[in-house]
């Protein structure tokens, strides 16, 4: 277990002309190259780590999200010995060298990590020296070099790593060339640590972080050395605080020639965006969809930070001030995802204690891999509890924690653990998890999971997560959601994800993500991404709605799928709007449909134009960028009348095709209802238009519109009837059609 870690960031020298060391001073095209290698196998003696491939895996990928690094340009040796470590380095020199001949500035950079000792790497049953590596990095015909090493042993929680305790390699007077940069995980006499809690190094991990936009300190966009280094730095520092091989220090000495910063990864060019709300602050871990540490940080109020992910599903767990919370989010390609503090819900957090003494620290809901918990007071079974009341009933007698099978009480129980059926008149009170039923007249209280259900005329609650259903007259609250059910005629309440339904009068709320269906006369809320229905009399509210929200009032700040209710309002709306009044705030691929549609990045538009039909028409055409719906005012007479002869009222769906920057074709069907001009509201004909209207731009707000039309006529009540346009003269007929034309201007 006494193994000193060696890990050294290296920057070998720029080229001795002075080139610029950073890619964002230069105007010559950068080619950033990377040779990952990952070693468990340390030889004979050592045991075989669980991270080095790991960690290898992770850093090349954040090199090639958002650091610059082609596929092509990519090389992974895991596994190898030496031979295999020669023959890559090879390899990644003739590959630099054909790269250099096209022009252009190239870049190096060479990533290890597995087990070292005093005089080199140790690769399964080979050695290969510093001396030999150094070499190995200067022969590279790249403009800059950069070295990673990482090494490291096995351990636990927190173990040891490397060889010996010695001086972190290359840091003496030999090192001292034109244009380098060193940086160690630790400083001389120090160990560096790995940890199971994050599946990796301690300075690997924050490094990473770092460069996937936490060290952006001052939120350009980039992150450089300088900005990762400090980041990891401190990081690293915090987190070891407490581990029995203590505080670890990293250390740097960098001198690079040329001007400006060394920028390590661009967080403009990554696949999806999570920003930080600015008046988020805690200690905030986001982990991916299998569950992985992708980044770690600490947070402060004031600014925001953007972290460049993959996109998928991710979990953030928050401490803050001894709090714990936690929320969920999905990540779309190209996606911005804004996390407030809003979208955090409550949840439980555990001591764990560092394996071998140290004193116990807040890791999550879980305990670290190879941690201890810190465990309550020993728990007693009884099979039976009897009693009017806590203080009157047979639990009481044996004194401490005692669980139950089944649990009988006048006025109100209590049990620690139950296992199987509580009944009570008034309440039953389980301190720990419960595993069946609790029913009663009055209330049911579960301070830690429940699996199966609570029945109750008052009102149920559940600390921990719910897999199984809540049924109340009152009120239903899970604290840590899960698979439940809730139904209530007062209102449910969920503090967290929440999988299965929510029925109640009152008002139905998730904090959380939601999946299934909500019902309810009032309010339907879910401060979280909701995936499948919400049906209401009053009011559907959604942060995230992947579906279909039905009520007087829907309202969702991301939708994709179908919002139908008399007043509709999304920010982002991917889907259908059904309703008499539509509103979005942006609306790339939808069709809103109503009297009164707004998108704010759609169409809003009057035009003015004459027809074969009406002399004088007005429409107000609004929608999406590529769907709208129309409402068509006109007036027209026939051959030989003295002044109008008839109006029209019409609704239409249309679709918006964008041809140049300042050409368009809208397709549309457009009903009207056609009245006679002197019988108020009383239609006696319907005219249907298939139309294909050209659109050219001549100023910002001035548009000249124009194009055919496919009309047939009929009446509503049977009749015979005659032709409305100048272009066809038919009638009396039932069924009249005829090609016809408009011309006019959009405003």
């Amino acid at each position: 277990m006494t193994r000193s870690l060696l890990f050294s960031l290296l920057l070998l020298p720029a080229l001795a002309s002075a080139a610029p060391a950073s890619n964002a001073g230069s105007s010559q095209p950068v080619r950033r190259f990377a040779l990952l290698v990952g070693v468990n196998d340390g030889g004979p003696g050592r045991a075989k780590l669980r991270y080095a491939v790991t960690d290898a895996r992770s850093f090349g990928d954040v090199l090639e999200e958002l650091g610059g690094v082609q596929p092509q340009d990519r090389m992974m040796l895991m596994e190898g010995g030496r031979a295999e470590l020669e023959g890559a380095l090879a390899k990644f020199k003739a590959m630099i060298a054909a790269a250099k001949t096209s022009g252009g500035r190239t870049e190096a950079l060479v990533y290890y990590s597995g087990h070292s000792d005093e005089e080199g790497l140790l690769l399964q049953q080979d050695r290969f020296g510093y001396k030999e590596l150094r070499q190995a990095l200067e022969s590279l015909p790249a403009d800059v070099r950069i070295a990673i090493l990482d090494s490291c042993a096995s351990g636990t929680l927190a173990r040891q790593k490397g060889g010996v305790r010695r001086p972190s390699f290359l840091v003496d007077a030999s090192t001292a060339v034109r244009g380098h940069a060193i940086l160690t995980s630790s400083s001389e006499d120090e160990v560096s640590q790995e940890s199971d809690r994050i599946g990796g190094s301690f300075f690997t991990h924050n490094l990473v972080s770092g460069m996937r936009g936490a060290a952006d300190a001052t939120g350009d966009g980039r992150v450089t050395l300088h900005e990762a280094y400090q980041f990891a730095f401190h990081e690293t520092l915090a987190r070891t605080e407490q581990t029995r091989a203590g505080a670890q220090h990293p250390a740097y000495d960098i001198e690079l020639a040329g001007t400006g910063e060394l920028v390590m990864t661009d967080l403009r060019s990554t696949a999806a965006v999570l920003v930080l709300g600015e008046m988020l602050d805690g200690r905030l871990y986001v982990r991916d969809a299998p569950g992985r540490l992708v980044v770690e940080l600490k947070k402060f109020a004031g600014r925001a930070t953007e972290l460049g992910l993959q996109p998928g599903r991710y979990t953030v767990m928050r401490e803050s001030l001894g709090v714990g919370s936690q929320a969920e989010l999905v990540l779309d390609q190209g996606g911005r995802f804004v996390l407030a503090e809003t979208a955090f819900r409550p949840v439980g957090l555990e001591m764990t204690a560092m394996r071998g003494g140290g004193t116990p620290r807040l890791d999550g809901v879980k305990p670290a891999m190879g941690g201890s918990t810190v465990e309550g007071p020993a728990h007693q079974h009884r099979p039976i509890n009897l009693g009017l009341f806590p203080s009157v009933q047979t639990n009481d007698l044996f004194g401490g924690t005692v669980d139950n099978n089944f649990s009988l009480a006048l006025a109100a129980g209590r049990t620690a653990r139950l296992n199987g059926v509580a009944l009570a008149l008034g309440a039953n009170w389980a301190t720990d998890s419960v595993t069946g039923l609790q029913l009663a007249i009055g209330g049911n209280v579960a301070r830690a999971d429940v699996t199966g259900g609570q029945f109750a005329v008052g009102g149920n609650w559940a600390s921990g997560a719910v897999g199984g259903v809540q049924v109340a007259t009152g009120l239903n609250i899970a604290q840590q959601g899960g698979l439940a059910g809730q139904l209530a005629v007062g209102g449910n309440l969920s503090r967290a994800p929440l999988s299965g339904a929510q029925l109640s009068v009152g008002t139905n709320w998730v904090q959380g993500a939601f999946d299934g269906v909500q019902g309810t006369v009032g309010l339907n809320a879910v401060r979280g991404r909701m995936e499948g229905v919400q049906m209401s009399v009053g009011m559907n509210w959604a942060d995230t709605a992947r579906g279909m929200q039905l009520s007087l009032l829907n309202v969702g700040d991301d939708v994709k799928g179908m919002q139908l209710g008399l007043i509709n309002i999304a920010g982002k709306m991917s889907g259908l709007q059904l309703g008499l009044v539509n509103v979005a705030r942006e609306m790339d691929s939808g069709l809103p449909i109503g009297a009164l549609s707004i998108v704010k990045n759609g169409q809003f538009h009057i035009e003015a134009f004459g027809s074969d039909i009406n002399f004088a028409n007005t429409a107000l055409k609004v929608g999406s960028r590529h769907f709208y719906t129309t409402v068509v005012v006109g007036m027209g007479h026939v051959s030989g009348a003295q002044g109008p002869s008839h109006w029209t009222l019409g609704f239409g769906l249309g679709g918006h095709i964008p041809v140049s920057e300042r050409f368009f074709v809208d397709v549309d069907g457009v009903t009207h209802s056609v009245y006679d001009w002197d019988s108020s509201f009383t239609t006696t004909r319907l005219l249907h238009q298939v139309r294909v209207i050209g659109g050219f731009q001549v100023a910002k707000s001035f548009t000249l519109i124009g194009g055919p039309t496919m009309n047939l006529l009929h009446g509503v009540d049977g009749d015979a009837i005659t032709a409305l346009s100048t272009f066809s003269r038919q009638g009396p007929k039932h069924f009249i059609w005829w090609p016809g034309m408009q011309v006019g201007v959009r405003l």
